[in-house]
């Protein structure tokens, strides 16, 4: 029961910790912005997905906000490993402080390894995602962003990703 109590109590005072630290406002003429992704996956056949997508942006106007963003992941299962990196523009446009319309150009780096047939590929791909979503204060200048984006170079035969359309939540600071 203590155990209980103790991790309990742990993981309430890490929430209150980031609350507190991501509604710190910051200065009117920083027009600096930090945020990005996380995500986490698990499958059949011991499947494994991480990755990680931080940017850096600059607020052009009050409304436009253009910068860089980086992805990296990591798969691995029972028959395969792959590693993924890429990098790239992105420009958001902020409406009704609620929502968002956006672009961002990805260039990815890919290295599969296929562990029953013992092969392995290097590729590349390009990638433009248009669209946008619905942006939640959590704080100050802080804003938890959901959207959808489609990558309008995808294409069925010949694309490394099982589809175009893409979901995505991720965090900026700074708006």
């Amino acid at each position: 029961m203590k155990k209980i109590v103790l991790v309990v109590s742990m993981l309430c005072s890490v929430s209150l910790f980031s609350q507190i630290t991501m509604g710190t406002p910051t200065s009117e003429t920083n027009r600096w912005t930090f945020g990005g992704g996380i995500g986490l996956g698990f499958g059949s056949n011991s499947a494994f997905y991480l990755q990680a997508s931080p940017r850096v942006g600059y607020r052009l106007t009050d409304d436009l906000e253009a910068g860089v963003v980086g992805s990296v992941s990591w798969q691995t299962s029972k028959y395969y490993n792959s590693t993924m990196f890429g990098a790239g523009p992105f420009a958001n446009y902020y409406f009704a402080r609620s929502f968002y319309v956006g672009a961002n150009l990805q260039h990815y780096f890919i290295n599969y390894k296929d562990k029953f047939y013992d092969y392995k590929a290097n590729q590349e791909e390009t990638a433009l995602y248009l669209g946008g979503g619905y942006m939640q204060r959590i704080g100050g200048n802080s804003f938890m962003q959901l959207g959808v984006m489609y990558n309008v170079l995808w294409k069925e035969n010949s694309s490394i990703f099982s589809s175009g359309l893409v979901p995505n939540i991720g965090f900026v600071v700074g708006l």
